[in-house]
């Protein structure tokens, strides 16, 4: 039997999951016999059925289950969470071979699901497409390996270097360096990630809102960084009624929908120390300048992405420098995403 066009399927539902399933892993599963898949399903959102679940319900004549093979992106959980776990489901179903392409991360089930499998005399085979399998879910991966968040660096540029003119109040109008494409895919990105931070001198010049408005999807837990307290209390992310988290050296309290947290050490790693023990598992770095650097600096980041425009001007804020060359360029209209990772 070709397990690889069988998981390569499991993949492709289980990314279907993408933006609304964190905490949890996305994962894929489908169900085959005689070559034919006869079920298939995906894990749809943080708290709902998993995929093996999905997939399982998902053939007619359960009784057919007994001769089929169940493939799935992620090892079957084996613990009560929100949900039962699903190699208790594969046992009581009497299915006699799942194949397997990565095992899960996560201390609480990692090899338990197999084991839990084995005992009960069902066949097991593991590891095909592992490598595409873990890479799809590597921000739940670094979350429970690294032990803090999969951090993401974003910023747009000028062909010749700048990330925006040089501004000393809200009054003065950003820079408009991406086309509208490139926005959009900006606020796709956004929609897939648990925390979207910013700077301080980024929300005080650019008054920014943070939200997914040109795309469909979540909005992501706004923080930004304000060591004294100084920011004023009329910004939009004070103001609007979705959660902020403001990073700070004074005080913790929670006023509203805006909650203060007292950073001590270290601030950058203090922030994403705080942000694992929340269970955050994603973080995108949106600015400023200042505050991306030192990120880079640290070397405290897993995937960048630096928007290119053909935009030049005369002087302005300097782009942050990445100290490794991008991986890959994608084209977006006239601008071009480079990507590293």
């Amino acid at each position: 039997m070709n397990h690889e066009k069988y998981i390569k399927r499991c993949l492709e539902l289980a990314e279907l999951g993408k933006g609304t399933v964190s905490p949890n892993p996305m994962v894929g599963s489908v169900i085959v016999l005689d070559n034919k898949i006869i079920g298939e399903g995906f894990h749809h959102k943080a708290g709902e059925p998993h995929a093996e679940v999905n997939a399982i319900n998902s053939v007619q004549n359960q009784e057919l289950l007994k001769q089929a093979t169940i493939y799935v992106s992620l090892e079957p959980c084996s613990h009560f969470g929100k949900t039962p776990p699903c190699a208790d489901l594969i046992i009581e179903k009497q299915i006699p071979k799942v194949v397997i392409a990565a095992i899960d991360s996560n201390a609480v089930v990692c090899g338990n699901g197999i084991s839990k499998l084995k005992k009960a005399g069902i066949d097991v085979i593991t590891g095909v497409l592992e490598k595409e399998a873990n890479q799809l879910n590597k921000t739940f991966n670094t979350f429970h390996q690294k032990k803090r968040p999969f951090i993401i660096l974003k910023w747009a540029e000028t062909a010749n270097g700048f990330i925006d003119s040089v501004r000393v109040n809200s009054d003065e109008a950003s820079l408009k360096i991406s086309n509208e494409a490139s926005s959009r895919w900006v606020h796709k990105l956004r929609s897939e990630v648990d925390t979207i931070l910013v700077g301080k001198n980024t929300a005080l010049l650019d008054n920014p809102t943070l939200t997914t408005r040109k795309w469909a999807g979540k909005n992501p837990i706004r923080v930004v960084i304000d060591k004294d307290l100084s920011l004023p209390h009329n910004l939009k992310l004070f103001i609007d009624g979705s959660p902020t988290l403001v990073m700070n050296g004074i005080k913790s309290s929670k006023e509203n929908d805006v909650e203060y947290i007292k950073i001590s050490g270290d601030f950058i790693t203090g922030i994403i120390e705080e942000l694992y023990h929340r269970k955050i598992q994603s973080v995108l770095i949106e600015g400023g300048a200042n505050t991306l650097q030192q990120f880079i600096d640290l070397n405290l980041w897993d995937e960048a992405f630096v928007i290119k425009s053909k935009l030049e001007i005369t002087s302005g804020v300097k782009s942050p420098k990445m100290t490794v060359k991008y991986a890959t360029i994608v084209n977006v209209g006239s601008d071009q995403i480079f990507i590293y990772d």
